[in-house]
This record gives C-alpha cells, sequence and structure tokens, in this order.
C-alpha cells in the first residue's frame, strides 16, 4: 500500500520515513507528483492545516495521503511563530533568517524566559474523506545563538535541557525518540496499521 505524504520538504520527508519505517508502505510525496495542486495553508491551527493539506490530496489521487503540519511556539513572544513558523522571515524566508529573527525578538531575555514548543499535527484521508488527526508536542528553550548542523528549521535553536544541547547538535538518533513529529507519528502509525488491516485487498493503493 502506499501512503503519499503531502509535502515537498525533502528534509520532512526523510524524517517521516526514518518514524514510520516498518510498516511495509510505499511512502511518496508530492516531489512524486508534481501537478498536484497548490494547497494554501491558511489554517489558524496546525491540526486545520494538516487535514486541508490531507483531504485536498487524498481526493485528488484517490490515494491513502499524510498530511503534516508543525512549527514552534515560543512563550514569551506569545507563542509566536506558531503556525508561521516556516515563513516567519516574510517573503525573504529561509531556516537561517527565521531563526535569526526570533533570536532578535528575544534579545538577552534570560533561559528561564526562552521556554518553547514544537507541535506537530498529523492527518490521514482518503479517497472517502478525513480518517484522523493527531498531534504531538516537545518541550524546550531557545538558547542564544545557533548551534549544530544536524536537522532543519529551528533545530539549532532548540535546546533539551536534559542534554543541554539543540536538536541539531543531538542529531535524528536521538531526535527521532523524542521530537513532536515523532509523538505525532507514533499516534499517526496505529491508524495506519489499522487501516492497512481493514482495507487490504479492497482495492486500496
Amino acid at each position: 500500500m502506499e501512503l503519499l505524504v503531502a509535502t515537498k520538504n525533502r528534509k520532512k520527508l526523510r524524517e517521516i520515513k526514518e518514524i514510520l519505517k516498518g510498516l511495509g508502505l510505499k511512502i511518496t510525496s508530492l516531489v512524486d507528483y508534481p501537478n498536484t495542486p497548490r494547497i494554501i495553508e491558511n489554517g489558524k491551527t496546525f491540526k486545520s492545516n494538516a487535514a486541508k493539506k490531507a483531504l485536498k490530496v487524498a481526493r485528488f489521487y484517490a490515494k491513502l495521503t499524510l498530511g503534516e503540519d508543525s512549527g514552534l511556539c515560543v512563550a514569551s513572544l506569545g507563542n509566536k511563530p506558531g503556525v508561521y513558523s516556516s515563513r516567519f522571515a516574510g517573503k525573504e524566508k529561509s531556516d537561517p533568517k527565521n531563526n535569526e529573527k526570533v533570536l532578535g525578538l528575544l534579545g538577552k531575555l534570560p533561559l528561564k524566559k526562552r521556554k518553547a514548543h514544537y507541535v506537530c499535527a498529523v492527518s490521514l484521508a482518503d479517497k472517502e474523506g478525513l480518517i484522523d488527526t493527531v498531534e504531538g508536542r516537545c518541550w524546550g528553550v531557545i538558547g542564544f545563538e545557533p548551534k549544530g548542523n544536524t536537522g532543519f528549521g529551528y533545530d539549532p535553536l532548540f535546546v533539551i535541557p536534559k542534554y543541554k544541547k539543540t536538536f541539531a547538535e543531538l542529531g535524528p538518533r536521538i531526535k527521532h525518540k523524542m521530537s513532536h513529529r515523532f509523538r505525532a507519528l507514533q499516534k499517526a502509525k496505529k491508524i495506519i496499521q489499522k487501516y492497512i488491516e481493514e482495507n487490504r485487498g479492497r482495492g486500496y493503493n
């Protein structure tokens, strides 16, 4: 059975494939389907954006589809950047520029006022409609400068207190056992397994 992940982000897809391995699925992405209609992420929550991606792609291709939306919420910034995480720096957005903007807004605030959490929402849909949406969170603090060279997004800033290192320093082996995406996908795994069992041999691809 094929699982189509509604993303063109190769780094995100790599993480999803790593976490979902063992399900026996052929995992593809929108990179494999270049004619997909544009999806406007205008939801006010991670869950609504994830569901929109999953539903639109599932209905267009009649395939089991995973929609994912995730981002960083910084307490002292009123939980910004939130759903605007990937485009926080505006038109000239990039991971380094997004990170730079967060650091600029936090200034010299002490560590105790730099609490943050990552959120990941995962939705599953097929040609019949939305199956379910789940969410995972991971808590940490924002460091004073980028550190590490793995991961993507705000990983160079996101410090895990237990390790006193950023996700970008810890690397995928540790990150994939505790991240927001890991926690959401662990819940999604159970839904996918149930779906496979219920639809095996019924013509669902």
